[in-house]
């Protein structure tokens, strides 16, 4: 938590939901007065981990990040982006970046993915080449090894699968590659991933190279059913090819990371997989994949739900649209393939905004066209008003004298024969703006909608969206004891 928020009560207690509250002296020192800006991020290295398919890239990241984030799957091929997260060991904090399985003479979507790997060997600071020590080094392993000898960058050797001292002698065989000592590991069971972190330390720079890092984009998560055009258009925005695009949908698989510059900024654009109706229908990998979506979701500042313009709003679409609007997020609406929308289509579209879309009226709305770039720049000012809405701190002078105009022309529903009054208003928090207002009673559903409605009337929230939680006074007992 920044300084400038809550520090003497804690926020959940303040805004997560309704309360109560006893007296001012409850209230009075907090600090409600602070600019809600985030802590600007530091730049970090980027650790690469590269090697031939299956031979457990994703479960070594998923060790090294501490939790299970890549998707792992006992098939070979399932990772196919590359793909960050953020990593802590002894302190010191790097981006690890998972990539597909690289073979020299891929064809097809392979061939795609293999290009993902030779451009995260190219960027990174540092780079773990996994071998299966089982199965000892391949034609595909000793191509590699070939690449990475020509390389200024750092390389570590890990030979995976090494589980017990016994299969260790298997490990050694791999000095063969020229690389260097391998480090024996145990991906699955951790043993000597330890160790292996120690020596990537020592290898990894404090900061990354030059046009390498990653400090202080926004995040924008790609969110859609599948085969909308996520990955298509975040291919347009990058001017390269970013994210493997197939014409079978459900080729991407976990969140892709593309850092983009848009109207002279830099963005964090995530591409993320596309979400079945169901997810109890999915298995295996897809139905990992769905929860990496939504905790890219979570992860992101604003949201972009692409929508297919040319066929009607589906309920895949309104279970993505109610993944972003219970995480808090900004958001963006981009209707794509907006060039086969025509006039009938058009009238029909507009009666399913009003029906569908109801829950988000204040949305941000783009029309484009992932495949011919249409209108994709009216994006970026889409995306800087509903940040800047999500960001926004309202004063308590300024808020209390509006809310104190508008009670004042509105009073609340009568609850139990007696008129709520309402006391006090502060924002408790951006990101999304909350609100929190001191109450004698509780205040209606209905009447809530209204102050949100006339306060996005008079502060302007476009693109993000608003919460008002509303903490009720305790008639306490003031009998002396």
């Amino acid at each position: 938590m920044s300084d400038n928020t809550f520090d003497t009560l804690d926020a959940t207690e303040v805004y997560a939901s309704d309360g109560i509250w006893s007296e001012e002296s409850d209230w009075e020192d907090i600090d409600f007065e602070g600019d809600g800006e985030a802590e600007a991020e530091v730049a970090v290295p980027t650790l690469a981990v590269v090697g031939r398919p299956n031979v457990g890239k994703s479960t070594l990241v998923n060790r090294i990040i501490g939790r299970r984030e890549a998707v792992v799957e006992d098939v070979p091929g399932v990772t196919r982006d590359r793909v960050s997260y953020e990593a802590n060991w002894s302190g010191r904090r790097f981006m690890v970046q998972d990539t597909g399985g690289w073979e020299p003479d891929a064809k097809g979507m392979q061939q795609s993915i293999a290009r993902q790997a030779e451009m995260a060997m190219q960027t990174a600071d540092a780079i773990l080449l996994v071998v299966d020590a089982v199965v000892g080094a391949t034609a595909t392993d000793e191509a590699v090894a070939r690449v990475l000898r020509r390389s200024k960058t750092p390389v570590i050797l890990v030979a995976n699968k090494v589980d017990d001292e016994r299969t260790e002698s298997e490990a050694a065989l791999l000095w063969s590659l020229g690389l260097g000592e391998p480090r024996p590991v145990s991906a699955t069971h951790g043993r000597g991933t330890g160790d292996l972190l120690d020596d990537v330390l020592a290898v990894l720079p404090e900061t990354p190279r030059e046009g390498t890092g990653v400090a202080g984009p926004r995040r924008v998560a790609l969110v859609g059913k599948p085969n909308v055009g996520k990955s298509s258009l975040l291919n347009k925005l990058t001017g390269d090819e970013r994210s493997v695009v197939h014409d079978v949908a459900g080729t991407t698989v976990d969140p892709v990371d593309s850092l983009v510059e848009l109207g002279g900024k830099v963005w964090r654009f995530v591409d993320t997989a596309g979400l079945r109706k169901r997810v109890s229908h999915a298995s295996g990998a897809e139905f990992y994949a769905s929860l990496r979506t939504k905790g890219a979701i979570d992860a992101a500042e604003v949201a972009i739900l692409l929508l297919d313009a040319s066929e009607v709003i589906s309920e895949q679409d309104l279970r993505v649209l109610s993944m972003v609007a219970d995480a808090g997020r900004a958001l963006v609406i981009a209707f794509n393939k907006w060039d086969l929308v025509d006039d009938d289509r058009r009238g029909q579209l507009e009666k399913e905004i009003d029906r569908d879309l109801m829950r988000v009226p204040w949305a941000q709305r783009v029309n484009v066209s992932a495949k011919t770039g249409r209108a994709v720049q009216k994006l970026v000012p889409a995306l800087e008003t509903s940040l800047a809405s999500w960001d926004k701190r309202i004063t308590t002078g300024q808020l209390n004298s509006w809310l104190k105009e508008v009670v004042a022309a509105t009073p609340p529903p009568m609850r139990g024969g007696r008129l709520p009054r309402v006391m006090f208003a502060t924002q408790a928090s951006t990101r999304p703006p909350t609100f929190v207002l001191f109450t004698t009673g509780f205040l209606e559903a209905g009447y809530r909608r209204f102050l949100e409605r006339r306060l996005r009337e008079e502060f302007n929230f476009d693109g993000s969206p608003v919460r008002i939680s509303v903490r009720i006074r305790e008639k306490r007992d003031r009998k002396k004891k």
